[in-house]
């Protein structure tokens, strides 16, 4: 869809391997290392074990609970000074569960049921101001379906559509931060159909709104899949030069980005996401820049 723009929030999964002693949780119940070397129970993970830039040595970064060395149930991440950042339910080390993240302000950024690396059921993504951007509705196997919305800062309805397991269908309507229309379209299995697609002009002498203009200040950017320093083509003597097809890895020699690149930047293609650990934890999929949704991940690029 023309002028779409959407974001999506990169879950931040630090594993804490502290040989400190626990916290508590709400029973008192310390965490400990058991006879196996092995982390049990309730974990409150300073930064003096972690060493995060902009975080004092005292300040908390997580908590929560471990059952052997893998994370359980409910986690919660802090930014520096204590503000809750994430709060994330994990199964066996991974996300497995309600999602939440937070602006340092304390409002929703991002809500939603994560599940088989994948969101699922309703979800919903914030701006800073407080407004919600969009609305979408997942499969259990992650495909957007049903009714779809998207919102201007100042919460007015930027465009309503409907999806099908993953693709656009049936009628859409866009509009103008002051409610009019801006376009009618028709889509077919993800395909727009152009010659059934209508645009309309803005109304004569209107002027922004001026809680849209304010509330545009603190909206949150598109994401940009930007190639960090230590990710480099796995071609021998070919330094990467950010155009055309490029696949590639981190120092770890895992695979990192594979596509198209347009200035520096993937345009189509995936791009690989894991934790502290090495884990992969989510394929970010992109078409003209855009990101449109996760691939799900196969044994294969676990391996």
């Amino acid at each position: 869809m023309r002028g779409l723009i959407t974001i999506f929030f990169a879950l931040i999964l630090s594993i804490g391997w502290s040989k400190t002693s626990g916290g508590q949780d709400s029973q008192g119940k310390a965490g400990f290392i058991d006879p196996n070397g092995l982390k049990q129970g309730y974990w409150t993970i300073l930064n003096s074990t972690k060493h995060l830039p902009s975080y004092q040595d005292n300040d908390k970064v997580e908590e929560g609970g471990y059952k052997d060395n893998l994370k359980q149930g409910l986690w919660i991440q802090y930014f520096p000074g204590g503000a809750i950042k994430n709060k994330i339910t994990f199964k066996d080390n991974r996300p497995e569960g309600y999602t939440v993240s937070y602006f340092a302000t304390g409002k929703v950024c991002e809500e939603g049921i994560w599940k088989n690396n994948r969101w699922v059921g309703d979800y919903k993504l914030c701006y800073e101001n407080g407004q919600v951007q969009h609305q979408f509705h997942y499969t259990d196997n992650g495909k957007r379906d049903g009714a779809q919305a998207y919102f201007y800062p100042n919460g007015q309805k930027m465009i309503d559509c409907n999806f099908t397991a993953g693709k656009q269908t049936g009628a859409s309507t866009e509009y103008y931060d002051d409610g009019t229309i801006k376009a009618k379209e028709n889509f077919n299995n993800g395909e727009l159909d152009q010659a059934s697609s209508q645009t309309f002009p803005p109304k004569a002498n209107s002027t922004p709104d001026n809680a849209a203009v304010v509330a545009a200040k603190d909206a949150p950017k598109p994401q940009v899949t930007q190639v960090k320093a230590d990710e480099t083509p796995n071609i021998p003597k070919a330094p990467f030069n950010g155009q055309g097809y490029w696949k590639l890895y981190n120092r770890n020699k895992q695979i990192v980005k594979d596509g198209n690149f347009v200035n520096g930047h993937l345009a189509d293609g995936k791009e690989y996401i894991y934790n502290e650990d090495g884990i992969l934890v989510r394929i970010a999929v992109y078409k003209s820049s855009v990101y449109q949704g996760d691939a799900p991940i196969t044994e294969d690029d676990k391996k």
